[in-house]
Formats: structure tokens, sequence, C-alpha cells
């Protein structure tokens, strides 16, 4: 018998999200689908010079707060082990409360993800990229689309890190 958590069970808001980056660093993008009910919404983003991890974090920080209802818990299908580990495991509540934090990879958008995540309930689970499940082929194809297509953003905090701003 398998039992389901109780936060399955309750209404829940699903945001599925991937990143992409053509170069590491090179253009980017994240996309994103949020999904209450029958109520569906896709959002993507493209940037001029960022990395991979940089688009994976903001595509479920860009979802989140996309989320106009805070009180509905969500559950976020990733395939980025990066963001799944680093809440999951609690690396990240490690991390901002070390004097060098600021020093850390993305600091910028783990301060911007933590923010927006302790004012809602939020679940994670990770899924196999490229292994045909549907939202998560959806997101890489917005990711992708975004990286390649534009309009590029700059992004200011790689960039600014970089020394390119």
């Amino acid at each position: 018998m398998t039992l389901l958590s109780p936060f399955l069970l309750s209404p829940l808001i699903q945001l599925f999200t991937d990143g992409s980056s053509r170069g590491n660093p090179g253009p980017g993008g994240y996309g994103a689908i949020l999904r209450y009910g029958p109520h569906e919404k896709e959002i993507s983003q493209g940037f001029r010079l960022t990395t991979n991890n940089r688009m994976e974090l903001l595509a479920v920080i860009v979802g989140l707060e996309a989320v106009t209802r805070p009180e509905i818990p969500v559950l976020v299908t990733t395939d980025s082990k990066y963001v799944v580990d680093a809440v999951e495991k609690k690396w990240v509540f490690g991390w901002v409360t070390k004097p060098d934090f600021g020093k850390k990879a993305n600091e910028d958008l783990w301060r911007r993800f933590l923010k927006i995540y302790r004012q809602r309930t939020v679940q994670f689970r990770w899924v196999r990229g490229h292994n045909g499940h549907a939202e998560n082929e959806r997101c890489d194809q917005l990711a992708v689309y975004s990286a390649l297509n534009g309009p590029l953003l700059t992004d200011e905090g790689y960039e600014a890190a970089m020394g390119r701003a």
C-alpha cells in the first residue's frame, strides 16, 4: 500500500520548471508552467549571459513569485538537483547563516528565493530531465527557445559578479 503525503491530498498549485544555457556561461533561459486546477500559465525569459544553475533557480523563483494565492501549497517539479538538494538537504539554510554567504555562487538568487520560499508552503519533487516527463519537456522547450530567440535581458546579478555589468 502506498501512502500519499497529506501535502499531495490537499488542493495545490503545481509548478514545473527548467533552465537552460547554451554554453555555461552563455545565452540562457528559463521556462515554467504554473497549474492550478484547470488553469495553466507558461512563463519564460531569455538572458544574454548566464549559467544553467542560475536559470534553473530563476525558473523556480519566478514561478513562485507568480503565485497569487500564497495560502495554497505549491509542488515544484524540476530536473535540477542543484535546486532540489539545496532546499531538501537544507544546504541553503546553512549557507545563509555563514559570514561568507555573499561569496556563494548565485547568492543574489538564493536570497530572492528564500524571501519568497518563506512566504509559502513549498515542496519539491525531482524528475529526470529529457526523460519524457511532458511538463519538464515543455519547460525545456520554453527555456531553450527563450535563450535562442530572445529578447535577451541582462542577468545583472551574474554579470556584476563577473565584473561585466
